[in-house]
């Protein structure tokens, strides 16, 4: 494996941090949901665009009708993941949304499972378990707090949900394009989603404060093309076990900011369940073999 010219962790720990300013964004933002989502993915698409044009406009010829079926899908469902998710955060806390948003892993076994068939081994069994008795905690707690929060809970839940559908549609369609191609026609396509949904809603793309147009950028440049820029670039240095490791602790880095930013103070009970969460995204990623030696261990 090629070595690095800087040590791979310090990229993950910046894009890291990078989306978990995300939910930090949006709700300084006072746009609604839909415009915010569209802004988010219009601007990422033209910040691609000269460089997209440049190196990489030729490898539209190789999609196949599939291939922009699934590119369809895929966009569709990542622009309601974003719809649901920023409108989560009307109802619910930074740090509770951006926790059930991190059961994607969770989300993509159910998906696996039902649409291709994998088996469930003892690993996805005792991490599911695990992640979802968290997020039943949170749901919980937030119930007790208000009605509206639990509401939130589930808006943050079904995107989960959506953008694991994404990625499950977009997995095939990786394998013939170049990361580049595929993030373009995907946001583009979710660009033209949003736009078709803030006109159906009579929401305004124009007369905003000028302040939402500066969190409409960032959300574009940080979360989304510097964050996961990082990210797959680290890919070539680490594990995805790794990786996956590592955005566990988005919501700790979003709940920090909120609490600085916002006054957002964590429950007990949010602070329980969101290490359950993570103990349980922990568990999925973790060697299933290490796992046995740790429950299963047999006596001398």
């Amino acid at each position: 494996m090629e070595k690095p010219k800087i040590n791979p962790y310090i990229p993950i720990i910046i894009g890291v941090i990078s989306v978990s300013i995300s939910a930090i964004l949006v709700k300084l933002a006072s746009a609604e949901s839909g415009v915010i989502a569209f802004y988010r993915m219009f601007f990422s698409v033209l910040l691609m665009t000269p460089l997209f044009f440049m190196k990489y406009f030729r490898e539209l010829k190789l999609m196949s009708k599939r291939d922009w079926i699934f590119s369809t899908i895929a966009g569709v469902f990542l622009s309601f993941h974003f719809i649901l998710w920023f409108e989560s955060l009307n109802y619910t806390s930074v740090a509770s949304s951006t926790v059930l948003v991190t059961l994607q892993p969770i989300f993509a076994f159910a998906g696996t499972y039902l649409f291709f068939k994998e088996k469930i081994t003892l690993k996805t069994f005792l991490s599911g378990l695990i992640a979802i008795t968290g997020s039943v905690i949170i749901s919980w707690g937030d119930f007790k707090v208000s009605g509206t929060a639990l509401f939130g809970d589930v808006l943050a839940l079904i995107a989960c949900a959506l953008v694991t559908a994404y990625l499950l549609f977009g997995q095939d369609v990786r394998k013939r394009l170049s990361l580049i191609t595929y993030t373009y026609v995907v946001y583009g396509i979710s660009s033209i989603t949003l736009f078709f949904y803030v006109l159906i809603k009579g929401e305004s793309f124009v007369g905003h404060p000028s302040i939402d147009w500066f969190w409409f950028l960032l959300l574009a440049l940080i979360p989304n093309l510097l964050g996961h820029t990082l990210f797959n670039w680290s890919l070539k240095y680490v594990s995805t076990n790794t990786l996956s490791i590592a955005i566990i602790f988005e919501p700790v880095g979003a709940a920090i900011l909120a609490y600085y930013i916002f006054n957002e103070l964590i429950t007990t009970i949010q602070l329980v369940g969101g290490i359950v969460v993570m103990i349980g995204i922990l568990l999925f990623v973790m060697d299933e073999q290490f796992i046995k030696r740790v429950f299963f261990k047999k006596s001398s």
